[in-house]
């Protein structure tokens, strides 16, 4: 049990903070749009991540620093592109929502959305396959243990943001509010992208 409460607390110390793709499952929670799909694409890109780097793939993309540039090049456009996007949204027209509206994102288009958010982001890959990797070799034979308590802490995280996040769905009802929302995620998304490209990862 030691080995899986470690590795629960090691993962979930990793997605705490807020992120990129943290912030777009909180914004469609509030919106209460395919919330379930995305909190299961969240948790099972990061237990597939977490495995990975258990078994050693991590050290295989350090290795190869050109799959981390594609990644940093691509995430950084990506994350600029969203958050000038949500720069547009929060000046666009008026933001009081109506949750009887059709969702903002088709399935298909928030299933691609969620994916970039999480493959598109090279820290996820030195981070999680590394460090979660490196932590878990302390634990020998019981680093799998590890692996299902990190695994674990990403379905609690994600269900948890996702749906608790519908709990201001009502403070989001005023125009204003949604503005601000908006203006924040696009400073997040930008100020991430720029520290993705300065950054040395």
């Amino acid at each position: 049990m030691e080995a899986f409460f470690s590795g629960f607390g090691t993962s979930l110390s990793l997605i705490l903070a807020i992120g990129a793709q943290n912030a777009f499952v909180l914004k469609q929670g509030i919106l209460k749009q395919n919330v379930f799909i995305i909190c299961l694409i969240c948790a099972i890109s990061d237990a597939v991540l977490i495995f990975g780097g258990i078994l050693g793939l991590g050290y295989i993309i350090e290795k190869f620093p050109a799959i981390k540039q594609v990644a940093i090049y691509g995430g950084f456009c990506f994350l600029f592109c969203y958050g000038i996007k949500s720069f547009y949204t929060a000046f666009k027209l008026k933001h009081a929502l109506n949750f009887d509206d059709k969702p903002t994102h088709g399935v298909r288009k928030t299933i691609l959305l969620t994916l970039a958010f999480t493959w598109l982001n090279p820290h996820v890959y030195l981070d999680t396959m590394l460090l979660i990797g490196s932590v878990s070799a302390g634990f020998g034979n019981k680093n799998l243990i590890f692996g299902y308590g990190a695994a674990c802490a990403s379905f609690v995280f994600f269900f948890t943001l996702g749906y608790a996040s519908r709990l201001l769905s009502v403070l989001f009802k005023k125009p204003l509010s949604w503005k601000i929302l908006e203006i924040f995620v696009g400073i997040l998304m930008i100020f991430l992208a720029f520290v993705l490209l300065f950054t040395d990862i």
